[in-house]
């Protein structure tokens, strides 16, 4: 009676191995640079057990980029139209460098894969993402319009929120090769509110 329930434990775990172990392997290496080989031993599977759960390296990536751009649109999913309007953009300011904290691998990945020109996710990106910054961008369009912050470019906003969060995991050695060793995000998220506030409300 318990050995399926046995067996879905192990398949889960060696799932989210795997998926782990990519995550690893893809963010250091890029799609190109990564093999089969790679992922199986950093997940501590043979090649063939690796092979099971996912036919290819192109599975276990596109698993990654589709589990990831969820996660990745829900900070602006959180974004309240009825909210405060400089407090709202300020949380996405923060909910986004938190991301960068707290997910660089992640990060890394989506990153790489636009540089690639986003050969795998680009029906995401016209769909699913476009669809939604476009919802926001007519929320921070109407905050302007009503005066509750400065006129500005909802679309280029959002851009440069991205650009200056996303800066702290893409480019972590730059950072810490200039800062020295230590955590840069309490200092930059006092910093980027400061910004940020003095342009919603300039």
């Amino acid at each position: 009676m318990n050995k399926p329930e046995a067996r879905t434990r192990i398949q889960e775990r060696n799932r989210a191995a795997i998926l782990d172990a990519g995550l690893d392997v893809f963010s250091q290496f890029g799609f190109r640079g990564a093999t089969l080989d790679q992922i199986a031993e950093a997940a501590g599977l043979s090649k063939p057990n690796l092979l099971y759960y996912f036919p290819s390296k192109e599975s276990v990536y596109e698993t990654l980029l589709q589990e990831l751009l969820h996660t990745w649109l829900d900070p602006l999913r959180a974004m309240r139209p009825e909210g405060d309007a400089v407090g709202e953009i300020l949380g996405y300011v923060r909910r986004k460098l938190e991301m960068s904290r707290d997910y660089p691998r992640e990060s890394r990945l989506f990153a790489n894969e636009i540089l690639q020109g986003a050969p795998r996710i680009m029906p995401a990106l016209t769909g699913e993402l476009r669809d939604l910054v476009n919802d926001k961008a007519a929320v921070i369009r109407g905050w302007s319009a009503a005066g509750r912050i400065a006129t500005i470019d909802p679309h280029h906003l959002i851009f440069s929120i991205w650009a200056l969060t996303q800066h702290y995991a893409d480019f972590d050695v730059q950072v810490q090769a200039v800062l020295g060793p230590g955590d840069p995000y309490p200092a930059a998220t006092a910093y980027l509110e400061q910004l940020f506030r003095r342009l919603l409300t300039g």
